[in-house]
C-alpha cells in the first residue's frame, strides 16, 4: 500500500492483537532495517522501565497508552504512570495516546505533570469521530501550550462525513495546523482500516499532499515527513 503511493518508511503500530508481544513488529523493524520504526504496547505494572528500554534498543520510539475511563486520577499519579512517562523523558520515547475528546482535560493535566515526555495524540484525538464539537477542538488546541505535544492527523476515513476526499476536515486541520504548527503535526493513515470500504491509503495522503490548499510545500514536507523523523 505505501510504496506506489511514494511512501518508502512507516512507523508500525502493535494494536494490541497479540496482547503485549510486540515481538512480529520488532522482527520486521530488524529484517527491514531503515524502513521501519515502532510503537509498542506493554504492561505498565511488569517493570516497565525495563522494557521499555529494552525495545528502545530494537527500534521502538513509543508505546501505545489510553487513559482510563472510570478512575483518571489513578493514571495521573500511580506509580506506573510515573515510570512510563519519567522514563520516556529520559530516553525520549513517545507516549501515544488513543482516547477520546472527553480525556483531552486530563491529557492536559498530564503533560504539566510530565513536560519532559515526547506526547503524540493520535488521529486527531478522535475529534469528529461521532461528532464535531468546538470544545473538543479547543481542548486539543489548548495542548499546544505544551511543547512536548504531537499531532497524529490520521485515521480520515472515520471522521467527519467519513468518505473521501475528506475535505469536510478542513476547518479542523487549518484550526490544529494553526495552534501547533506543521512541525508538531503528523500524517498517518490508520491502516489497514484507511484502507477498507471503499476506503483508500492514497486517498488519505492526498488530503495533506494535494487537498488542503492552504499548505505550503513546507508544511507538507513536516506533516509528511520531518515531524515523524523528529518523533520516531
Amino acid at each position: 500500500l505505501a510504496r506506489p503511493a511514494g511512501v518508502t518508511r512507516v512507523v508500525l503500530i502493535h494494536i494490541g492483537y497479540y496482547g503485549v508481544d510486540n515481538s512480529y513488529m520488532v522482527d520486521m523493524i530488524r529484517q527491514y532495517e531503515g524502513v521501519f520504526s515502532g510503537v509498542a504496547i506493554i504492561d505498565q505494572n511488569d517493570e516497565p522501565r525495563a522494557k521499555m528500554m529494552e525495545l528502545g534498543r530494537q527500534g521502538v520510539r513509543g508505546f501505545r497508552i489510553s487513559p482510563p475511563g472510570k478512575n483518571p486520577s489513578d493514571w495521573l499519579n500511580s506509580e506506573s504512570t510515573a515510570t512510563m512517562w519519567g522514563c520516556g523523558a529520559d530516553e525520549g520515547l513517545a507516549m501515544c495516546l488513543l482516547l477520546n475528546p472527553e480525556a483531552l482535560p486530563l491529557v492536559d493535566r498530564m503533560c504539566q505533570k510530565y513536560p519532559g515526555t515526547p506526547v503524540v495524540i493520535d488521529h486527531l484525538a478522535r475529534i469528529g469521530l461521532r461528532d464535531t464539537r468546538q470544545k473538543d477542538i479547543d481542548n486539543l488546541c489548548k495542548l499546544a501550550r505544551h511543547k512536548q505535544v504531537t499531532v497524529k492527523a490520521s485515521a480520515f476515513y472515520a471522521l467527519g462525513e467519513k468518505k473521501p476526499p475528506y475535505l469536510d476536515l478542513a476547518p479542523l486541520m487549518r484550526q490544529v495546523l494553526d495552534c501547533f504548527g506543521p512541525e508538531r503535526v503528523m500524517w498517518a493513515t490508520d491502516c489497514p482500516f484507511q484502507a477498507m470500504n471503499g476506503h483508500t491509503y492514497k486517498d488519505s495522503l492526498q488530503l495533506i499532499s494535494e487537498r488542503l490548499d492552504f499548505l505550503t510545500e513546507g508544511d507538507r514536507e513536516w506533516i509528511l515527513r520531518k515531524s515523524a523523523e523528529k518523533i520516531f
